[in-house]
């Protein structure tokens, strides 16, 4: 895989991102000067140590922050040259979330929060496809249920469902099975693989586990900001050994004075 990309066959493209917090006196590069793509159809992990730049990649890539230099493409249109209401548009219409927190409304059913997105755009549900995608996330006989009545792995196969339900270009996933158990986070990562690999979908997950990054295709590893290095077909194992030389060389470098939420 070519981290520099190559045009139209990458959804979403970094181009020598930088992104700089500045307090005071103080600044520091979250990003500094990341080239990156992510290609259609493949499952891209984001990983490494805490204050390497793994977030704000993210909300970069997702147009929910600005680079301060730099440019981000999503499917080729330039995210820089939108204003904040085409930005709203382009997020609600081909970006998808999905988060640690699952973010439900308590007061609607399965299939009413799945289907929320495309009310909100104006768009009128596609029935079949509705169900289709709930019955995909294994919630099809629980689509009347309201969050209170499920599970929390239940509950984030709502929020993949609901991500899934615009026919996003791509689905930002961060840390999405932080609050779950083992057994339950295997299942919604399988769900997320079965997207990429059966439907084209494709996902871009920040996570900090070595064992859901190896159900991605790819595993991008940041450090200072930087790329330091990337894997294919990676395996937990694999992950865990390469996360611990990045903190260890992280660990030995001299403090830098941290400035901004990374």
């Amino acid at each position: 895989m070519d981290v520099h990309g190559n045009g139209a066959a990458e959804t979403v493209q970094l181009k020598a991102v930088q992104k700089i917090y500045t307090r005071g006196d103080n600044s520091v590069a979250a990003l500094a000067g990341v080239t990156l793509g992510f290609r259609k159809g493949t499952f891209t992990a984001v990983m490494g140590p805490s204050g390497s730049g793994k977030s704000t990649l993210l909300h970069c890539a997702a147009g929910l922050d600005a680079p301060t230099s730099g440019s981000v493409f999503l499917e080729g249109t330039d995210l820089g040259g939108l204003n904040e209401k085409q930005l709203t548009l382009l997020r609600r219409d081909r970006i998808g979330f999905i988060f640690q927190a699952f973010n439900l409304m308590p007061a609607l059913t399965v299939q009413q929060n799945v289907v929320l997105p495309l009310q909100l755009a104006g768009r009128k549900p596609k029935k079949n496809y509705v169900q289709e995608v709930i019955q995909r996330v294994g919630l099809a006989e629980r689509s009347h249920h309201r969050p209170s009545e499920l599970s929390g792995g239940q509950q984030q196969r709502v929020a993949i469902a609901r991500a899934l339900a615009t026919r996003p270009s791509v689905v930002f996933a961060d840390e999405p099975t932080g609050a779950l158990d083992t057994k339950t986070a295997r299942e919604v990562l399988l769900l997320l693989q079965e997207s990429v690999h059966l439907s084209g979908q494709t996902i871009v997950m920040v996570t900090h586990d070595p064992v859901a990054a190896s159900y991605a295709d790819r595993v991008v590893f940041l450090a200072d900001g930087r790329i330091a290095t990337e894997m294919q077909q990676p395996t937990a194992a694999a992950v865990a050994e390469q996360l611990t030389h990045l903190s260890d060389a992280v660990a030995a470098a001299p403090p830098v004075a941290m400035t901004g939420s990374v």
